[in-house]
Formats: C-alpha cells, sequence, structure tokens
C-alpha cells in the first residue's frame, strides 16, 4: 500500500530533506585527501544534532554511522571508519534525517582531489540519471518508467545498473512502499499519483552491474571491483513536474 501524504506531511517531509540537504553541503566542504570517513561521520552527526534532528541511519537494524560513506568499489552501506580518503578516490555520502516524526533521505558521489576522466564521467552519468528519473516521476506515469529511464541512461553511456539495491518510498518510516528498481521495462507496476513522495537512487557501476556484501553485514561492493556512484532525492508527485523535497531551494 502507497500512502499519499496530506499538504501537513508533505511540509514535514520538506523540513526533514532541507536538513538533508544541508548536511551534504556540509560534508562535501569536508571531503578532501587525509580525512577518515569516521571523521565525516562525527562532523555528520554534529551538524544533524545542531538542527534539533536525528540521524536516521544510526542503529537503524543495528547500522552502527550516522551516515554512510562509500568508497571507490563501495556501492553502499559503507560503514564509517578508519579509512583515510586518498587523491583520486571518488566517495558516496548518503543521507537520513529524523525531524518531527517524517524522513528524508539522500545522496551524493564527490571527488576527493582530482578524479580520472572516467570517474568523471561516473558521477555525471549518475547524477544525470538521477534528474532524467525524477523527470518521468510524474502523475500518470508508472512506476517503472522511473528504472527504465535510469537503465536506458546509464546503459547507453557504457556504465553498468546496480540490480540488488532499489529506491523507495519514505515519510513517516525511513523505508516504505512501493521499492523502486533502477531498470526495468516502462509502462508496467504502480501509477504514479499526486502526493506519493519516493527516494529515487540510482547506483551505478563502471564495470559488472553485480555486487556482493562484506562480512560487516552491511558494505556492499562491486564484484570486480570498480568503482561505483550513487546519486538520490527524496520527491513528492504533483500535479505537474515533480518535487524535489532534499533540494536545498
Amino acid at each position: 500500500m502507497i500512502s499519499i501524504k496530506s499538504k501537513s506531511e508533505l511540509q514535514k517531509i520538506r523540513n526533514s530533506g532541507l536538513i538533508v540537504a544541508k548536511t551534504l553541503k556540509y560534508l562535501k566542504s569536508k571531503v578532501k585527501p587525509g580525512i577518515t570517513t569516521r571523521q565525516l561521520d562525527l562532523e555528520a552527526a554534529n551538524f544533524i544534532k545542531k538542527h534539533n534532528a536525528r540521524a536516521a541511519f544510526l542503529n537503524y537494524h543495528g547500522y552502527p554511522g550516522s551516515i554512510c560513506a562509500s568508497i571507490n568499489e563501495e556501492v553502499v552501506h559503507g560503514i564509517p571508519g578508519d579509512r583515510v580518503l586518498l587523491e583520486g578516490d571518488i566517495i558516496s555520502l548518503d543521507v537520513g534525517v529524523e525531524l518531527a516524526g517524517y524522513f528524508g533521505d539522500s545522496a551524493i558521489t564527490v571527488a576527493v582531489g582530482k578524479i580520472s576522466d572516467q570517474n568523471k564521467k561516473l558521477i555525471e552519468v549518475t547524477r544525470d540519471a538521477l534528474y532524467k528519473a525524477i523527470d518521468v516521476a510524474r502523475k500518470d506515469n508508472y512506476l517503472s518508467d522511473i528504472g527504465y529511464a535510469v537503465q536506458s541512461y546509464v546503459e547507453k553511456a557504457g556504465f553498468a545498473v546496480v540490480r540488488d539495491f532499489v529506491g523507495h518510498g519514505i515519510g513517516a518510516k525511513l523505508h516504505e512502499e512501493p521499492q523502486i528498481p533502477n531498470f526495468g521495462k516502462p509502462g508496467n507496476g504502480v501509477k504514479l499519483r499526486p502526493g506519493m513522495v519516493l527516494a529515487i537512487e540510482p547506483m551505478v557501476n563502471l564495470g559488472t552491474w553485480k555486487v556482493e556484501v562484506l562480512g560487516d553485514g552491511w558494505t556492499a561492493v562491486t564484484q570486480d571491483d570498480s568503482c561505483s556512484a550513487h546519486f538520490e532525492h527524496t520527491i513528492c508527485i504533483t500535479n505537474s513536474k515533480a518535487k524535489i523535497l532534499t533540494a536545498l531551494n
């Protein structure tokens, strides 16, 4: 069952989403060679707390960090720790916030210093795929149109779409119905209706789409050790174009 959010609920999700956006902007300014993912996690935790909100990921099903910090071959759910960022790395930062009982969720991938042209293209294609998906997330389109928009764009660029992890509904819970794959044929599934709130999140690999989860039970990595990028926004379906609830404006 996909819930339709009221105007009041949408405002609460937007309030959470704005803190998410501010946190990601702040974290991006801190990304540099020599910093550890644990330091980034602490910066995020303090920033979220200063905004009187709660880091949604911390202790979620036992997850030990306030953010997910996934470097290079790490696709998603990278646990913050002692790994040091090096010049040429790329890092995906995923932030979730709960405020007044409602959630926002967004992710970006950031260059650490000067990166390869290949990784620059990977980041650009993944980011662009997110906005192409948002563009088709419109009233009377179908849920599968979102995944088709991502897959068709990404594969045309020569990259691969992760299939093991998907986007999701969001609102009074961090993860709600529906699941939102980043692949598939158009015109299938639920018809999109105003008031639906979705977290759309393409994960794109340089090499194979196949991933595996490490022994920590969380960190997903590419099977061939190729780099991966991840972008995400929480959006609301409206009577016209979708509204991004995790943007700064």
